[in-house]
Parts: C-alpha cells; sequence; structure tokens
C-alpha cells in the first residue's frame, strides 16, 4: 500500500561510494591538491563558491582546462551588477570546446521523432556536417556577430547548424515550429538575421504540421535574410518555388562536403546566442548571452551539479523554442551522447518516453514536472513495464515538483535513482537551485543553491530570510547572465528587468524559500510568464492575437497553479457593446491562440467579466489578479488606491 509522504520527507541519500565516483568530488579533491582549499561538505563548498566568486570561476577555467587563443587579463573586471565583465583579454570559441570530445567509440547524437525512426549520428558525421555548413555560410557572407535563425524542430540537423554558426562566431536564435507565425516574427525581426534554418513541417501526436506557408510569410517580414536553408523533416520531394531565395538541407551539405571546420576565436563576452523572455511587457526581450559565459556556465551545470560524464546518454524533453535545448545541447560539452526525441511525449501514450529511454539505455532522464505528474495521473509503473537499468538521475523543471511526484518515481520509476528537481530560467539559461549529487533528497525539495550562484530569498525590505517564503535574488554575479538586450539603449530594459526593485541585485521573478538545511522550494512566478507545456509565452503575445478577434474588446489571462503540478489558465474577456460571447467567438478565440501563439496555450475557460481592473497609467492586473485567485486579500494583493477602476476587482 502506498504510504503518503509530506513535504520534507528523506527519500534518497547518495552513498559514500557513490559521492566518491562523482565529478563534485574530483573538484573538490583537485582544489585540496592545487590549491590548498579543504571542503568536507557540499555546503562548506558552496559557501565558499559565492564569497570568492573570482576564486571560484578561476578554479572552473582551469578544472576544466579552458583552451584560449589569448589568455584572460583578469576573472572579473567589475563586480557590480550589471555591468560585471568577466575574463577581460581571453579569446575562444564554444563550438571548439565541444569538438575537443569527439572520439569514433560512441555516437554524439541518438534521435527519434514521431517522422523518424531512432537513429544515431557519429561525431564524424556531426563535425562534417558542421564543417559544411560553416563553410556555406561563410559563402554567404556571414561572419562574426551576424545574426542566424531558425525555426526549426529538435533534430540532428538543428544542432549541426548551431554549431556551425557558433565556430564562426555568428549569433544563433531559434524558434520551436509549434510557435505561430506572428510570436515568430516578434522574436526575429527585432535582430535583423541574414539567414534562416527551416522545417517544412513537424508532426505532433500523430498529426502533420505544414510551415511551408508560415516560412513565407517569415521570409516578407525579415527582408535582411539574404538565403532560407529548409530541412526536410515531413516530406523528401519538397517544391521550394514559392518561397523566396531558398534552398534545401542536403544540397547545401553535398556541395560542401569536403569542407574543413575551422574554429574563429571569439572575446569571452562575444554574443553566443539570443534567448527571449515571454513578452509579459511587451514584445519578447531578446536577451544576449556570451560564448564565454555560457561555456563556464554550462561546464559548471552539467559536469557537477548534474555530474555529466563521457559514458552518459543525456536527455531533455524540449523544443528549440525552450532554454532547455540549449542546455541539452551542452551535453556534448562533456563528451556524453546527447538524445534528441521531437514529437508529444504522451501519444499514442505516456509509456513513449520510456521506452526511448530503455531503448537508447539513458542514463539521464531530463522532463518536466507536469510531464511526471501525468505519467502518474496515467497510473504507469515504468519499472515494471521497461527495463531501466541504466537510468542514474532523473532531472525536473519547468514549474515545481509537488510531494507526490516526488513519492510516484521512487515508488513506481526506480528506487535507487537520484531525482534533481531545478529551477532556474532563460535568463541566465540554467538552474541556480537544483541538484547535487553530494546531498540528499527530500520530497518536495531542491536539493541545494548551484555553485557560484547566490540565491538568496528576500522580503520587501530587501532583508534575507530561512525558511519563509520570499523573492528569489541573486546577490553576486554570474558569467551567464546576459551581457545585454538586444536594440537596449543604455540598458534601460535590461535593469527594469532585474535591477528594479533591489538596485544592484538581480530579482528573478520567483518566490522561494531556502529551508535551514540549504534547500529550497520554489512557489512559481511572482510575475506573469505563462509556462505551459515547456513553451514560455507572455501575456501580451496572447493579447495581441486577440486583437484580430473583433468581438473582443479587452482581456486578461493568469495560470494558476493546482495540486499535482497541474495548473488553470482562465481567460477573462471583455466584449463589444451589442456583441455575445457565443461558442462560436470562442472557438474562434481558442483558434486564434493557436495558429498564432501556441497550442499549449488555448485557455482552459473563457470567461466573460464587465470590465478588467487596470492601474491609473493602464496597465493590467494580472499577477494581483493571480494573487486573489489564489486565496489572498484583495487588500494585500493590490493598493486599491493605484487603480483607476477598483470596482472592477469586485468580480474576481
Amino acid at each position: 500500500m502506498t504510504v503518503e509522504k509530506i513535504e520534507g520527507t528523506l527519500l534518497w541519500e547518495p552513498s559514500q561510494q557513490f559521492q566518491d565516483a562523482t565529478n563534485m568530488k574530483k573538484f573538490m579533491n583537485w582544489l585540496s591538491e592545487t590549491r590548498g582549499l579543504y571542503f568536507e561538505t557540499y555546503d562548506e563548498l558552496w559557501n565558499w563558491s559565492v564569497t570568492s566568486i573570482e576564486g571560484f570561476w578561476s578554479a572552473i577555467w582551469h578544472f576544466y582546462e579552458i583552451q584560449a587563443k589569448t589568455p584572460y587579463k583578469e576573472v572579473l573586471s567589475a563586480k557590480k551588477m550589471p555591468g560585471a565583465r568577466w575574463f577581460s583579454g581571453a579569446t575562444l570559441n564554444y563550438a571548439e570546446h565541444i569538438f575537443r570530445n569527439a572520439t569514433k567509440e560512441k555516437p554524439a547524437i541518438i534521435f527519434e521523432s514521431e517522422v523518424r525512426a531512432q537513429g544515431e549520428y557519429s561525431w564524424d558525421e556531426l563535425k562534417k556536417n558542421t564543417a559544411a555548413i560553416a563553410a556555406h555560410l561563410r559563402s554567404l557572407g556571414v561572419q562574426q556577430g551576424d545574426r542566424v535563425v531558425a525555426y526549426v524542430s529538435n533534430l540532428q540537423e538543428t544542432v549541426a547548424a548551431f554549431l556551425a554558426c557558433a565556430s564562426i562566431g555568428a549569433v544563433w536564435s531559434s524558434c520551436a515550429p509549434e510557435f505561430g507565425s506572428m510570436s515568430v516574427i516578434d522574436r526575429f525581426k527585432q535582430i535583423e538575421p541574414k539567414v534562416l534554418f527551416a522545417v517544412d513541417g513537424y508532426r505532433y501526436g500523430g498529426k502533420d504540421f505544414d510551415r511551408l506557408e508560415l516560412v513565407k510569410r517569415i521570409q516578407e517580414e525579415l527582408p535582411t535574410v539574404k538565403q532560407t536553408i529548409i530541412i526536410s523533416h515531413l516530406k523528401d520531394d519538397l517544391d521550394l518555388s514559392g518561397l523566396t531565395n531558398s534552398v534545401l538541407w542536403n544540397r547545401v551539405i553535398s556541395q560542401n562536403r569536403d569542407a574543413e571546420l575551422s574554429f574563429n576565436a571569439v572575446p569571452f563576452d562575444h554574443p553566443l546566442w539570443i534567448l527571449y523572455s515571454s513578452g509579459t511587457t511587451g514584445k519578447p526581450k531578446a536577451i544576449v548571452q556570451s560564448q564565454g559565459g555560457i561555456l563556464l556556465e554550462h561546464l559548471k551545470m552539467g559536469g557537477l551539479q548534474n555530474n555529466l560524464k563521457q559514458n552518459d546518454r543525456f536527455f531533455w524533453f524540449t523544443t528549440t523554442g525552450w532554454m532547455m535545448w540549449n542546455v541539452l545541447v551542452s551535453g556534448l560539452l562533456h563528451g556524453s551522447t546527447i538524445l534528441l526525441f521531437d514529437g508529444n511525449p504522451g501519444y499514442p501514450g505516456y509509456e513513449r518516453l520510456w521506452k526511448f529511454a530503455e531503448s537508447t539505455k539513458m542514463t539521464v532522464f531530463g522532463t518536466s514536472a507536469s510531464f511526471l505528474t501525468a505519467c502518474m495521473k496515467a497510473e504507469l509503473t515504468p519499472k515494471e513495464q521497461f527495463d531501466l537499468s541504466h537510468l542514474k538521475s532523473i532531472g525536473s523543471t519547468g514549474s515545481p515538483l509537488p510531494v507526490s511526484g516526488f513519492q510516484w518515481v521512487y515508488e513506481k520509476v526506480k528506487e535507487d535513482v537520484w531525482l534533481f528537481s531545478t529551477s532556474g530560467g532563460t535568463d541566465l539559461c540554467t538552474a541556480f537551485v537544483g541538484g547535487s549529487p553530494l546531498v540528499p533528497v527530500y520530497a518536495g525539495e531542491l536539493q541545494a543553491r548551484s555553485l557560484g550562484a547566490a540565491v538568496r530569498a528576500f522580503n520587501d525590505y530587501g532583508e534575507e530570510m530561512i525558511n519563509e517564503i520570499g523573492e528569489l535574488v541573486i546577490t553576486e554575479p554570474m558569467p551567464s547572465m546576459p551581457i545585454y538586450f538586444w536594440n537596449d539603449e543604455n540598458k534601460a530594459r535590461y535593469i527594469d528587468s532585474y535591477f528594479d526593485v533591489y538596485p544592484e541585485i538581480w530579482r528573478h521573478g520567483d518566490f522561494i524559500k531556502i529551508t535551514p538545511r540549504g534547500s529550497a522550494i520554489i512557489y512559481g512566478r511572482s510575475d506573469a510568464t505563462i509556462n505551459r507545456g515547456g513553451i514560455r509565452m507572455g501575456t501580451s503575445e496572447i493579447y495581441s492575437a486577440l486583437e484580430s478577434v473583433q468581438e473582443i474588446v479587452d482581456s486578461l489571462v493568469v495560470d494558476i497553479p493546482k495540486s499535482e503540478g497541474q495548473s488553470y489558465m482562465p481567460l477573462y474577456v471583455v466584449v463589444r457593446d451589442g456583441d455575445d460571447l457565443t461558442d462560436e467567438v470562442k472557438v474562434r478565440i481558442n483558434n486564434t491562440i493557436r495558429k498564432n501563439c501556441s497550442p499549449r496555450h488555448v485557455p482552459d475557460q473563457i470567461i466573460q467579466v464587465g470590465d478588467l481592473p487596470k492601474t491609473l497609467n493602464g496597465k493590467k492586473l494580472e499577477v494581483p489578479i493571480k494573487k486573489i485567485l489564489m486565496g489572498t486579500p484583495i487588500d494585500q494583493a493590490v493598493n486599491l488606491g493605484s487603480l483607476i477602476n477598483p470596482d472592477a476587482l469586485k468580480y474576481f
């Protein structure tokens, strides 16, 4: 009989043998041998890493033997946030560090999609295709700093395209093909790309979605694009006559099959890629992260926090529109084989990914809290249905994993597995609270704050709290923090996004509690970002899509967490005088959101209201409304004096 676990119940402890074999222990031994630094516990190591940040990040540089064409002059030029400058003088290349792990002994990539049967991509094939694409990009005039964008699925070609881009020093940016054309254009148009990669379509849940018409629309809105490279995914015999300046991927590869791969050494803070915020207060912010910053952070996160090794087979279920795709690719930095899956993880049943884990001999299974809870509700018992003998760890992210989800993993998946729940963000492209292979797992808790991440819980007065819920802040700079937002004059939007509440201290937008033992509990977003099925979308993108529905004059959407990791997303609408919210209007609303935003952001319920509350300067009250619907008293959720129409709150 299942015994109900409560929050904080001990579920797993690493044996001494397990700890001694970890990269974390190897790093601690290296610190004692080379620097005379002795740490007995993870907590001692973490405290040093956030109080001696220059010493810590210098140690990461040398422990991982960073290959720099020119050495750094100093670790940290300025300690303040924003404005910290890391490893000035150093030049390097992210892609070069990937390919120093090339070997003939094992594949670089194992892939599977709803279209393609499972297959392998050798390191040699990855290198040759990366070289071919890089040569072609150079022939188009792509240089350091030029932007290359991709409207692509999670495929092996996508990895090669990204690495080709990075090898040149061009700047990569991608969106998943589930995104509607408007969402893609809002992102890509800001950065004026020179080349576009795109798939012809994708298959999700057994249904095909042709994307060539949308690619044509995107081309029309991106006049800076010189050429579009089409990856054939749904069909082999593509007709590109309706597209502008387009060429097939296979043709590019065949024409450049003899190209040699080379690497341009770029400054440490040279842009590697552009990720996007969710557009809560306008168009999505184009977040620029550096080659060197991401290199160090992903070596630390993958190698130390997640314990990735050369013999690992590393998987995370993700799309190319989520930062976890970038994290998944970084598994190659450790020589691990990365596992790509493209499609619906629940089709034809939730057994699909567990079968994938069995057939690939997966060692690290990364997924979302919602997937694990869905498997639980479907009453799956993976340990009885599949051979998971190779599985060492399970990672969970995207939203807080409930206590019952922790319990289900240990009862129904594997008793001796290391389950690490993580929380971080697109903004730093990492998990700054998550796994540590040296500490126990407690139900409902994230094991520890990551090394080099000075994470604290602050109250409204900027005071640190322990064992109380507060704002998640980071009090010391990290190398993977954005170097800037694209087209953000004087960093005004950057400062407003993270430093408007606590000057020179990063406020992330999550609620967190740090326990006395150093673990953490995340309570969801304190802003209005909506994360559904791994696709992050800002409310403003949904509102923008609804402008085409003539009957709707105003709208407000919130995502309310429920038990078992699920959520309820109602859409409140004000209709035009003389119109009604008929079933036909509701269908058009849903179709509009599905087409222009994503199918995962179709609301659970559409509710007509007479008026929506707004601040004196016209801003919608998503976060206060969410708090009120979750039970917070009105006078604690919002200052009524700041509203232009406080009576509108009565409904909520």
